[in-house]
């Protein structure tokens, strides 16, 4: 890739402030598909092996700079912001001669690494561009061509003329060339332009003056190359990337009712012949057996659900793992630290949080589950709560095989439910239930004869 050059760098250009955004955060931590959008672009480069990244950050900089905490890069700041070229300049005290510079834009998302890679090979003997084609009425930088079909410049927007904007090849921001004639070619930048910036497009008027051959190559999707300027431009590259990750799925055996209707943000991994209903979010890492189905309107974040599990309608599950066979929802919240053992069942509008549920048990309407080891075989009731915080503390509630807690039941841990124990409806338990045994704790039913009820 890097051709006669012993190492890769690579400039991230972050320091812009994006005023199109409408807002107070710096516009490279806007985020697409739940992540920055310069963290895209790292990641991106990361994939190239370079030797180092230096991220040139300016408005917003300790914001940008505290997003990334362990990202292991360069960075550089630029005091003012005086146009992409004053940016390289700050960056390249920090480089080799040797190497050759990549220059990326810290809000051009989308970019794949064998694009990159391609522009790198086509810089080996001089400079290279990333251009594509477009319509006559966008705002890109036009690249003007010699009669021999040589690139000789690139005229900024605001700076051309009427001719030039019909040009329809644009320049994508990104560049590759040598930093010893990066060196050479910076200083010689003026602002003598509608903006008063120093244009780092201007270098390629330097190179052609400089007989340095400048070549060109493409993306393979125009999404690639889009960068975030508002709103609306977010919201494009959103749909473009979703799009890509439903494609990849389908490709992997995932049936997806609507292509246009997930959203995925983070990795997500599945099986074979997994079904997807409409407007579920996948956030952070999540991975999905064979033959899993997930009903609509689901939100499932760094979790696992095992094959054949069922998810129905309006779940959210967060740091669970859903075992084999298993039944979820719908209207049920998985909370981070719960277990569902194989063919387990979790109904509506029930909650469960850092607990084990055992192999065939049951909660099936509306109970809360805190803190607590189920075993196998358990039924649990309507309306059933483990009391397990005690406003200090929290503490746990351990129900053995087989047993039966009857409806409306409060649980006030620590407390113990023996194997195969009955747990009368209604009762507060706050003493351990033998095994075997019913347990119950109820006022004496009575009968007032003769009461009436008042009337207005």
């Amino acid at each position: 890739m890097q051709g006669v050059f012993p190492s890769l760098e690579i400039i991230v250009l972050a320091a812009g402030q994006g005023r199109r955004m409408a807002s107070t955060l710096p516009k490279v931590l806007h985020t697409l598909a739940g992540r920055p959008l310069l963290a895209h672009v790292l990641d991106t480069a990361a994939t190239l092996a370079p030797r180092a990244i230096h991220v040139v950050y300016g408005h917003g900089g300790d914001r940008v700079r505290e997003a990334f905490p362990d990202a292991g890069v360069d960075w550089v700041l630029q005091p003012s912001q005086k146009g992409t070229g004053d940016a390289v300049r700050c960056a390249l005290p920090h480089m080799d001669d040797q190497s050759l510079a990549l220059v990326l834009l810290g809000d051009v998302p989308l970019l794949k690494p064998d694009t990159l890679k391609a522009l790198c090979e086509r810089a080996a003997h001089g400079a290279a561009l990333l251009t594509f084609e477009t319509s006559h009425d966008n705002q890109y930088g036009r690249i003007v061509r010699d009669a021999q079909g040589r690139v000789v410049r690139i005229v900024e927007w605001r700076d051309a003329t009427p001719e030039e904007r019909l040009i329809r090849e644009v320049n994508s921001g990104v560049l590759a060339a040598p930093v010893a004639r990066l060196r050479h070619w910076i200083p010689r930048l003026t602002s003598a332009n509608a903006q008063g910036e120093l244009y780092l497009t201007d270098v390629i008027a330097l190179a052609a003056a400089d007989g340095v051959a400048v070549a060109t190559a493409s993306p393979a999707y125009a999404a690639e190359v889009e960068g975030v300027n508002s709103r609306v431009d977010l919201a494009f590259l959103e749909r473009a990337y979703q799009d890509e990750r439903a494609q990849a799925l389908m490709v992997s055996g995932a049936q997806l009712m609507d292509p246009r209707r997930i959203d995925v943000r983070g990795i997500l991994a599945t099986g074979r012949d997994v079904l997807i209903d409409v407007n579920c979010v996948f956030e952070g890492r999540v991975e999905i057996g064979d033959n899993v189905r997930i009903g609509p309107h689901c939100v499932i974040r760094d979790s696992r659900i095992a094959s054949g599990a069922r998810i129905e309608a309006h779940s959210v599950i967060d740091g669970a793992e859903v075992g084999m066979d298993c039944v979820v929802g719908p209207f049920a919240r998985l909370r981070p630290g719960t277990v569902l053992d194989a063919s387990a069942r979790v109904g509506n509008f029930v909650e469960v949080k850092a607990s084990k549920v055992g192999a065939n048990s049951k909660i099936n309407h509306l109970s809360y589950v805190g803190d607590a080891s189920i075993g196998a075989g358990v039924n649990i009731g309507a309306g059933v709560i483990t009391c397990n915080y005690d406003g200090a503390r929290k503490h746990r509630t351990v129900i053995g095989d087989g047993a039966f807690i009857g409806s409306d039941t409060q649980l006030v841990a620590p407390v113990q439910v023996g194997a195969g124990a009955t747990v009368g409806a209604g009762t507060t338990l706050t003493k351990d239930a033998p095994a075997g045994e019913l347990t119950i704790s109820r006022v004496a039913q009575k009968t007032v004869n003769g009461w009436r009820r008042p009337e207005k």
